[in-house]
Order: C-alpha cells, then structure tokens, then sequence
C-alpha cells in the first residue's frame, strides 16, 4: 500500500492520532504525516503510506498555505487560544491601515522566534514539556519566508489573514509578533490549513469519508500516487539495465554533453513505474539515487 492520503483533519486531534488512525484502517506500519498540525487547527494533512513515506521530506519543503483568525488585545502563553491569558490591551487605536503597515514587515524573508509551546527540542526535551513546568529557555531565530500575507476579513478585534509561507513558519508566533508590532497583543485564535504543496483543502478527505472507505474497500479512490508530489520535475524512463543499477544504489552516467538544467529528477522504468529520485552530481557526471521506491 504505496501512496499519499489527502485528509481534513478536524479540531481536536493532534497529527499523530491521524497517523495512528491510518494505520489501524490500512494495516500498513509505515505511515508519516508531512508536517504537524497543533491539535485545534485544522485541514489539509498530507498521510503518507508505506514507499511513499520516502518523499515525506519533499512534501515538507513544499509551501503551505493557510487562513488564520487573530483575534487583537488578548496575548497568551502558547500564542493561541489554547492557551493562558498573560495580557489584555486596548485595541480600539488599531484600524485597517495600522494593520496593513504592519504586515508589510512581515512578508518576505524575515527571522521568526519558535514558541516555547512547541515541539522542537532543547537538550533532547520538547520545548512544549519545560513550558508546562514554568521553564523558559533561550531560542534562536531562525528563517523563513512569507510568500504572501493578505487580509482577507477585520472584524475587530478580529482579523483573518491568508498567508503562504515556507516550511518551519509557526503562524502562532506571526499573530504573536503581530500583536507586538501594533502594541495591542494577539493571539491566533483559529487556524485552518488550506494547501500542502500541491495538496488542497478542495480536494481533502474528511475522517468520515476515509473511514467508510476502508470499511466499503473503496479507499485506493483516495490515494495518490507517491510521484504526485514531484511532478514539476523533470523525468527521465531507464532501460532494465540502468533500472537495475538505480535499484541496486548504483550511480547512472549522464551521456548529454551539457548538464542538465535541473539538479533532481524523476525516474521511472520503461513500463512507467515510479523508480524513484535522482541527484546530479557535477563533478562526476552522473545522477545518483537518491530515494529508491521500487
């Protein structure tokens, strides 16, 4: 059972018990998730099972997209309304300009602190756990990018936003330091995950909906092929020798005489299965497998 479930994931469950869910209806060890979803946000969860757990990491990378409702003058310790109030703040001063300024610091590449509700690790601990016991340690900032960060409804004290970002962004931490650059506080008080690379709510299966299927045999009409998510790259089909090369960890020779545009590739057998992924090295001319699926 090789490929990527698209699922809605509801408020209320954590990432995990989706995975753990998925396992138990399709019987397959190998399941992942790309990328956690704290337990009250919700929507698109890409699930993916047995080979495909190999291209989790490039659905990671992928850009996400997703709604979130922030709600101005209340600041809580998990930066979302999970969370314990620690401020409250006039926010009557704010209006739509003051918010469009302040976005516009906050789009391209910018430096994000992580929260300490969350689940990176400090000397081999989740930061959520030291959190929950009153510890505070130093983070760093790190980097990521905001595509795009638009408003899309204000209703104060509200304002909901769409924003495209890349991995690692917490939008937690955005309506935080929104909240800090208009001297008001925020905290995120809904979130919905709308894309995961190419991944989109549209097309996303409810709980319910998977459920039935596995019970009525009809789930293999929800899952997508293990290539889905690297079809903007380029593909090469390999001969049965070069195929058993790939197979065996064997680096391929690139006979072109220019390299090729891209680094990564597709690979497929001359019966159109997926083979895999390749890296080209330049120096010594030839592609290397890199996630081998069959």
């Amino acid at each position: 059972m090789d490929g990527i479930l698209n699922i809605n994931k509801p408020s209320g469950r954590t990432s995990y018990s989706i995975v753990a869910m998925v396992k138990r209806l399709s019987g397959e060890r190998r399941v992942g998730h790309a990328g956690t979803l704290d337990p009250d946000a919700t929507g698109v969860l890409p699930v993916c099972l047995g080979r495909a757990t190999r291209v989790i990491e490039f659905l990671t990378d992928a850009a996400k997209a997703y709604r979130a409702e922030i709600e101005l003058g209340v600041a809580t310790d998990t930066y979302d309304s999970s969370g314990k109030i620690i401020q409250r703040k006039d926010f009557s001063g704010v209006n739509r300009e003051h918010l469009e300024m302040a976005l516009a610091s906050f789009r391209g590449p910018i430096q994000q602190m992580p929260p300490m509700y969350s689940a990176l690790k400090y000397k081999g601990k989740p930061l959520y756990e030291l959190a929950r016991v009153g510890i505070q340690v130093e983070r760093k900032a790190r980097p990521v990018k905001i595509y795009n960060l638009e408003i899309i409804d204000w209703q104060p004290p509200l304002v909901t936003l769409e924003v495209v970002c890349s991995k690692g962004t917490y939008i937690r931490s955005l309506a935080h330091d929104l909240g800090q650059s208009l001297g008001c506080g925020a905290s995120l008080k809904s979130l919905t995950r709308l894309r995961c690379g190419v991944f989109d709510i549209k097309d996303a299966t409810s709980i319910a909906q998977l459920e039935d299927a596995f019970h009525h045999g009809y789930w293999r009409h929800f899952v997508y092929p293990p290539d889905t998510v690297l079809l903007h790259w380029a593909a090469m089909i390999v001969g049965d020798r070069t195929s058993g090369l790939i197979k065996n960890g064997r680096n391929v020779d690139y006979l072109a005489p220019n390299p090729p545009v891209e680094s990564r590739c597709r690979a497929y057998t001359s019966e159109g299965r997926f083979l895999g992924v390749l890296h080209f090295d330049s120096e010594s001319r030839q592609w290397q497998p890199r996630k081998v699926l069959l």
